[in-house]
């Protein structure tokens, strides 16, 4: 059999990727698993693989990634060789045994893809998308479930929200809050307590506070944050860390970058930070941003050369800029 996994989401992409592995013979899975490059691996090395015969064991499993990507690169005047090449892959897959699973798996697998459209019905095509609003929630739920546990629609929005369509990152979130639930329903305080990027939120209203500025709310959030168990380092860091991407985020909307191109170069995941972020970069100007850091850049080294304790320096450094 052959299947196409094809998807950004690569989390569902593994998960169907250990089903089709729960069907063969763990103990023998070593010697009857291989794995290629689809950039590197030729038709003769893919055939042979493809049909060697199972070892001690009644099923083997050929992965190919990326080969799919590679026979629709090259732009319009390698189109006959792609042709020519995909016509050759499919030969090489012509005769795949009942022991053998392939599976290739993609980025994306477009329609006109001359491997696609030469495999025909020989293989089973699989779109893995990001999921996203009530799908995502739903995923959610059933992960909770999954693990034992319960959620509360409160919590489930606010989770959606903060860690977006990162399935692997949202995995990970469940699986934490499921252990601190201790078997009662997860509820929203659970999740802005634990979840990671709950601590971002409250990073997005400090700075809102002092470059609105607003000192006395500056002030109180950063009390907070300092009762909650945040230390003055790490807060500093994430004020440095907000700063940057406010700047180079504003940098990106002068200029009228894509929005995936803005997301790439600000290495966010998750859709409300990246919201956020590209609503309070537009919201503040340019030189108010960089004035911001650079007096956060005269905290540092104020700290580092023994002149202020980093609570203290903290502490003026959000009085001042929320005077300012």
């Amino acid at each position: 059999m052959i299947y196409i996994l094809a998807g950004p989401d690569d989390f569902s992409i593994s998960q169907s990727l250990d089903t089709l592995k729960k069907g063969m013979d763990e103990t023998m899975l070593d010697a009857n698993f291989t794995r290629f490059d689809g950039e590197k691996v030729s038709p003769a090395e893919l055939k042979v693989a493809v049909e060697t015969v199972p070892f001690l064991a009644t099923k083997r499993l050929v992965l190919v990634t990326g080969l799919l990507v590679r026979l629709e690169s090259g732009g319009a005047k390698k189109a006959a060789s792609r042709e020519n090449e995909a016509r050759l892959f499919a030969e090489s897959l012509a005769n795949v045994p009942e022991s053998t699973t392939v599976v290739l798996v993609d980025e994306k697998a477009n329609a006109n893809n001359p491997l696609l459209k030469a495999l025909g019905q020989k293989a089973q095509v699989k779109h893995f998308s990001l999921l996203k609003g009530d799908e995502l929630k739903g995923w959610i739920i059933q992960r909770v479930v999954r693990a034992g546990g319960a959620i509360s629609p409160e919590a489930v929005s606010l989770l959606a929200n903060l860690v977006g369509s990162n399935l692997w990152t949202m995995a990970s979130e469940i699986e934490k809050l499921a252990l601190y639930s201790q078997g009662r329903r997860i509820e929203e305080a659970d999740v802005r307590k634990l979840v990671t990027n709950a601590r971002e939120v409250n990073i997005f209203a400090l700075v809102d506070a002092i470059l609105a500025p607003d000192v006395t709310k500056a002030e109180n959030l950063l009390q907070q944050m300092l009762a909650e168990g945040d230390t003055p380092s790490h807060l500093l860091y994430m004020l440095h860390r907000q700063l940057h991407l406010f700047i180079l985020a504003r940098d990106m909307q002068t200029h009228k970058r894509p929005e995936a191109e803005m997301r790439s170069k600000l290495g966010i995941n998750a859709d409300f930070a990246f919201r956020k972020t590209l609503e309070q970069a537009k919201r503040y100007p340019l030189a108010r941003l960089k004035a911001a850091l650079e007096r956060l850049l005269e905290t540092d080294l104020a700290i580092k050369t023994g002149k202020y304790g980093d609570e203290l320096a903290l502490n003026i450094l959000v009085a001042e800029l929320g005077r300012s």
